[in-house]
Order: C-alpha cells, then sequence, then structure tokens
C-alpha cells in the first residue's frame, strides 16, 4: 500500500494480493481517522459479498472467484467499541458484465485498488440495534 495526505483528503494505492477491507482499517488507524467516506475503483479475483436479510437478522455472504472490475467502492468510516468501524459496499463486474454488489465483506487485489478518503473533522460512533439487528450510527 501507498498513500499520499492532501489536507482532508487521503489519496491510496493498494497492490496485488493486498486484502481491501483490512488494509483500508490499518490506513485509518495508523493516520487516526474516525470518520469519513472512501470511494475507490480497481480489480479483485477473489471476493465476499453480503447481503443482510431483514426477516434473519443475518449477512448471507457469496464468495466471487475469478476476474472482477470494482466498480465502484463506496463506503463510510465510523467507529463502535473505540475501533475502526468501515461500511462498505461494492459492485464487482466479471467477464460477461454481470454485475454483482452488496456490503463488501472482503476483497483480495487482483492487479490495483485506487481509493480516496475524504476525512471528516469529528467522530461518530455505531451502536447494535435490535430492532434492526444492525450496527446504527449514532447521532
Amino acid at each position: 500500500m501507498e498513500y499520499k495526505r492532501f489536507g482532508n483528503k487521503v489519496i491510496v494505492r493498494l497492490d496485488k494480493g493486498e486484502e481491501i477491507v483490512e488494509t483500508l482499517k490499518q490506513l485509518c488507524k495508523k493516520l487516526n481517522i474516525k470518520l469519513g467516506t472512501i470511494t475507490g475503483i480497481g480489480a479483485t479475483d477473489k471476493a465476499i459479498i453480503g447481503l443482510f436479510d431483514m426477516r434473519t437478522k443475518k449477512y448471507h455472504s457469496k464468495e466471487l472467484v475469478g476476474d472482477h472490475e470494482i466498480a465502484p467502492l463506496c463506503g463510510n468510516i465510523s467507529a463502535m467499541n473505540d475501533e475502526i468501524y468501515l461500511h462498505l459496499h461494492v459492485n464487482l463486474c466479471n467477464a460477461e458484465h454481470n454485475s454483482f454488489g452488496g456490503h463488501l465483506i472482503s476483497a483480495v487485489v487482483s492487479a490495483t485498488f485506487e481509493g480516496v478518503i475524504d476525512i471528516l473533522n469529528g467522530k461518530i460512533d455505531r451502536e447494535f440495534d435490535n430492532t434492526t439487528g444492525l450496527n446504527l450510527i449514532k447521532l
């Protein structure tokens, strides 16, 4: 991973073999980013995406293996239990131009990932909500 900061923006490049979610989380910890947004594009050959089922209050995951374009990844940065919390969604397109989207659980970079983190001043926490079964932003 390489990154460069410009005021409240960070440009980041992840390289082949790096896991996107964990690497972005580590970067946020390193730079003490507690609130912001993330967008990015790139490629993966192994990803797990999820869809939340409101009836069961559980994520159903799907693993995608093979070449996929990240078109795009977007999400936000907050905190939960004093830890960085990334809430990321992604759209992945395969060679047949079929698209798969959902909550990004993990993805390994196959060529590159280029992202922009927009840092917001402040901190927002999350807490578990019994009604939805989700970790919601506390405002």
